[in-house]
């Protein structure tokens, strides 16, 4: 591993500290350098504070050693006035005589603009290190800005005979069927955490009455949003925690609303039922969302998978059967990687749709 592959790898370690915490920003670290020894770090840690060059900047004891160090950042320094000023402006200031950058940002406001700040400055840049690791990190800020819709997350629990619910009956208590554990569970508020947004089918709210929080980790709970196209809940609203006004909360319905029930809950209108997923994709794009974990049911889940309308899956092989029940989605190609969990098998599927943008790479 040469010297800007092994720092820039630290400044993708420390951007991952803030996952979930920077919407709509992305997740940024960097890392000083001056005679192989690191004067300073830092990584974004919230929308609004300063950015991974600032804190770095900052974290660095001696300044006069700045007009002699590299700075590494795993993704180009903003170059526009947002809630804080131009990064790539305050590092041309500074007078750093080198920059490493993993990846351009291609967002409209910078999309190398911030390079060129840089380099008119004087300023050495390199481009291209670690550029893959350093979009996997902000996949979902690139799909967001370059597909401009959210990156979509399927999830789902499968028993070894391949089905995702049992068979269902008016006399079937309403509630989950877990088919994992409780490690399992745990993990999957954890990811609830990372991600902005939860979407479920109406069978998920009929037989399963799910929360749809985090309550089982720390952070902070995602956006609720069901399907409920005839508004079929509503009426008997206390049987279902999903208006229980503990989150914000979203139902996408075909009903004309003229109605509300709390604060919390926004009812929305699809017009289109044959782009009613597009639809719902385009409304949460509009809220700038960038990220959505999509529950189930199967239904709703192989519409997803049918339309080419996902990004990642997660699947959990659990260790029973039901022998009778709802078949599971299917996902036609192998997973990239499997775990071994306490109660299961975690299977992760990559839809890979998009081709990460080419840079001029300057290993030098």
């Amino acid at each position: 591993m040469n010297k800007h592959t092994l720092y820039m790898q630290r400044a993708i370690d420390l951007a991952k500290n803030a996952l979930g915490n920077t919407y709509p920003n992305p997740l940024v670290g960097s890392v000083i350098v001056y005679k192989d020894k690191i004067l300073g770090e830092g990584y974004h840690r919230k929308a609004g504070e300063a950015h991974a060059e600032i804190n770095a900047i900052n974290s660095v004891k001696d300044k006069s050693l700045l007009r002699k160090a590299t700075l590494y950042v795993n993704l180009e320094p903003c170059s526009h006035w947002g809630k804080t000023p131009p990064c790539a402006e305050k590092i041309a200031q500074l007078k750093i005589p080198k920059v490493v950058i993993a990846t351009k940002d291609t967002t409209e406001k910078v999309n190398g603009k911030g390079i060129k700040i840089l380099q008119n400055a004087g300023i050495e840049v390199i481009t291209g290190i670690l550029e893959k690791q350093a979009r996997e990190l902000n996949k979902r800020f690139f799909t967001f800005h370059e597909k401009k819709r959210p990156y979509i997350i399927l999830k789902w629990a499968q028993t070894l005979d391949g089905l995702i619910d049992i068979e269902r009956s008016p006399e079937t208590p309403i509630g989950p069927n877990w088919i994992t554990g409780e490690y399992e569970k745990i993990l999957v508020h954890k990811w609830r955490t990372e991600e902005q947004a939860i979407l479920v089918g109406t069978n998920t709210i009929k037989y399963d009455n799910p929360q749809l929080t985090a309550r089982l980790f720390y952070g902070e709970n995602p956006l609720r949003m069901f399907i409920d196209k005839k508004l079929q809940f509503v009426k008997n609203k206390n049987n279902y925690k999903i208006f229980d006004n503990s989150a914000k909360t979203i139902c996408f319905t075909n009903k004309n609303i003229n109605f509300k029930i709390n604060k919390n809950i926004t009812f929305v209108k699809i017009q289109s039922e044959k782009n009613f997923l597009e639809e719902i994709l385009k409304y949460i794009y509009n809220l700038g969302i960038m990220s959505i974990i999509v529950e189930g049911g199967s239904k709703l889940l192989s519409s997803f998978i049918e339309k080419n309308l996902w990004d990642e899956a997660r699947v959990f092989i659990g260790y029973k059967t039901f022998i009778k029940g709802v078949q599971a989605p299917k996902i036609i190609q192998k997973p990239k990687q499997i775990l071994d969990l306490p109660k299961s098998k975690l299977l992760i599927y990559r839809n890979e749709t998009y081709i990460p943008n080419s840079s001029n790479a300057n290993p030098n």
